[in-house]
């Protein structure tokens, strides 16, 4: 059979039926450009997707990454951290990051005077400040060391608040008065100990010790720096150990 088209020409059903297929084909290969298209852009954005997931991990890492080399030793020891003790060669550096309040540090302090006593003459000891937000009198009392070591009793001080900590760490209330006690029964000058208490340039200089903490890396007290690598002895052993080690160098 035939039918007229448009143009006047005569279409067989076979034409007509070829015809289709044809444009069902040309259909069919729209539909699969347009499904490859959109896979294509699916990929691309996705691809994307995980670059900028890894780009923001990457930049995360970088930007937790304790500091080290020489930006890391020049936060590790300040011109002016406080030195319990000081080695002539200068060989052999301990660090200790510290909150007053921190039972774990408490626990330290002996064996931290014995190591002093065993190393005198052959190790630095520096204390740095490091006071955890959890306990309440533990910037009080950095502040009160701080204020006392401008008259020069720092290690007064210091001894002082670890040997009453039982006294005064477990209170949910200031300890201010008591510190302020301290200070007078070492026979300060409490005017100037006050006012320095008080001076927000005290506060500051704890602050930056705190800072320095962090991008070390400390995330909690005690913390320890043996010649600007972090160490945790789990007991005077071990410090024993890492410090000869260390001397033999």
């Amino acid at each position: 059979m035939f039918r007229i088209d448009p143009s006047g020409e005569r279409v067989s059903q076979q034409d007509r039926a070829q015809a289709r297929r044809t444009k069902i084909e040309a259909i069919r290969a729209d539909d699969r450009r347009e499904a490859t298209r959109r896979k294509n852009a699916v990929i691309s954005l996705s691809v994307a997707g995980v670059f900028v997931v890894v780009l923001a991990v990457m930049l995360a890492v970088n930007t937790s990454r304790p500091d080290t080399g020489a930006a890391g030793e020049s936060r590790l020891v300040r011109p002016d951290s406080h030195r319990l003790q000081v080695a002539p060669d200068g060989k052999v550096t301990l660090v200790e990051f510290l909150d007053f309040q921190c039972a774990g540090c408490k626990a330290h302090y002996p064996v931290i005077e014995r190591l002093r006593r065993k190393y005198a003459g052959k190790i630095t000891l520096v204390v740095r400040h490091f006071p955890l937000a959890a306990h309440i009198n533990a910037m009080p009392a950095a502040r009160a060391v701080e204020a006392a070591a401008q008259q020069g009793h720092f290690e007064a001080m210091y001894r002082l608040m670890y040997e009453t900590q039982d006294h005064w760490g477990r209170q949910q209330r200031s300890a201010e008065g008591v510190f302020r006690g301290y200070a007078k029964g070492l026979g300060l000058d409490m005017n100037a100990w006050n006012k320095a208490y008080d001076d927000p340039a005290t506060l500051a200089r704890v602050q930056k010790d705190a800072a320095d903490g962090e991008a070390l890396g400390v995330q909690g007290t005690p913390t320890f720096f043996l010649n600007g690598t972090k160490i945790q002895p789990r007991s005077e052993d071990e410090f024993t150990a890492a410090i000869d080690a260390a001397l033999a160098r």
